[in-house]
């Protein structure tokens, strides 16, 4: 659900990249006044690093000619909380953009918000935390998942098709565009509902605090995070340096809604702020679609699995680092406080 500058006329990309960097920065602002538990620093690295390998697979819906592929919102909320979460998708968002040309650069506050704010701060808090507050168990938490994911996506997507009716997109009248956009998308979150319930299973088994201190807003505690990090690790090499060979062809749904709609799945705006964006990917994408430059249209294998490799490991990196930072002002302002 990677928006293209093409969709959003340039007051409303920017309003929204002002919005989506005011979440961002509350959330910065609220893991410096409540503590960032220092073991959610690798965790923020790897998780980072599994839900960009996981976004580069997108699974067919069948009977549809669609694709889609995972968010990560609710999987990163679940074991972070909503303050890292954001952050954390944020980095993988940011990344993909400028990297890889995955999203547009002037559309960037918009997927952030559409596919973060949303999950994070509406799907997590009013959805899947109660769900699963009283009773953590597999069962619930395969609902919560599904349920939260689901009404994410649903209000993500009808975000987009908002998003492009107050930027005046004639090719894609509101009516046409929503009665494709909700289903496809309806599709889309009951799959990656159950995708995120079978790795928060996994770590319930495994690691049960992780989920109640990213509910509870507390420290993990006295046990280890290592075996769980390492897992996700090896995961996100594995995902995004093989498993991503096997991404369905199908367009994604927003896409294969535009198709519907406008006949294509892409659509061009030229001049100004849209050729300034473009100019900009150019330069900094050094892997445009996941892979050699050289490689043209079709990409190659060993072009997906690098950028697969590469790209995780820049945003675990990353994350590591923006994690390392809020836990280290945090720390500093709480002894400072105290004296």
């Amino acid at each position: 659900m990677h928006m293209a500058d093409a969709l959003l006329s340039p007051i409303i990309g920017v309003i929204m990249i002002l919005v989506s960097l005011s979440v961002i920065l509350f959330s910065i602002y609220k893991l410096k006044q409540n503590g960032l538990d220092e073991k959610k620093i690798p965790m923020m690295a790897v998780l980072g690093a599994f839900v960009f390998a996981a976004q580069m697979i997108n699974f067919t819906i069948p009977g549809t000619g669609s694709s889609g592929h995972i968010g990560g919102g609710i999987l990163l909320a679940a074991l972070l909380g909503p303050y890292a979460a954001l952050i954390v998708l944020a980095v993988v968002l940011i990344i993909q953009c400028l990297f890889f040309a995955d999203g547009g650069l002037l559309a960037i506050g918009c997927n952030i918000f559409n596919m973060g704010v949303c999950a994070c701060f509406i799907g997590y808090p009013y959805i899947f935390k109660p769900l699963i507050k009283k009773n953590l168990t597999p069962l619930n938490i395969t609902i919560a998942s599904v349920l939260a994911v689901v009404v994410s996506l649903q209000i993500g997507s009808f975000g987009v098709v908002l998003e492009t009716l107050l930027s005046g997109i004639t090719e894609l009248p509101f009516t046409e565009f929503v009665l494709l956009m909700q289903p496809i998308h309806l599709a889309i979150g009951a799959i990656e509902g159950l995708i995120t319930a079978g790795v928060l299973i996994y770590i319930y088994k495994a690691r049960p605090e992780l989920i109640e201190s990213a509910s509870s807003g507390k420290a993990v505690g006295s046990v280890s995070v290592k075996k769980v990090a390492v897992v996700l690790l090896v995961a996100a090499v594995v995902v995004g340096g093989g498993l991503s060979l096997f991404a369905s062809s199908y367009p994604d749904g927003l896409e294969w809604s535009m198709e519907g709609v406008a006949g294509t799945t892409e659509l061009e705006r030229e001049g100004g702020i849209y050729d300034i964006a473009a100019d900009i990917l150019d330069f900094t994408a050094f892997m445009p679609d996941y892979s050699f430059k050289s490689d043209g249209e079709d990409g190659s294998a060993l072009g997906t699995t690098t950028a697969g490799l590469v790209g995780g490991l820049i945003v675990l990196l990353i994350a590591a680092g923006i994690g390392y930072a809020v836990y280290s002002v945090s720390k500093k302002n709480n002894a400072g406080s105290r004296s």
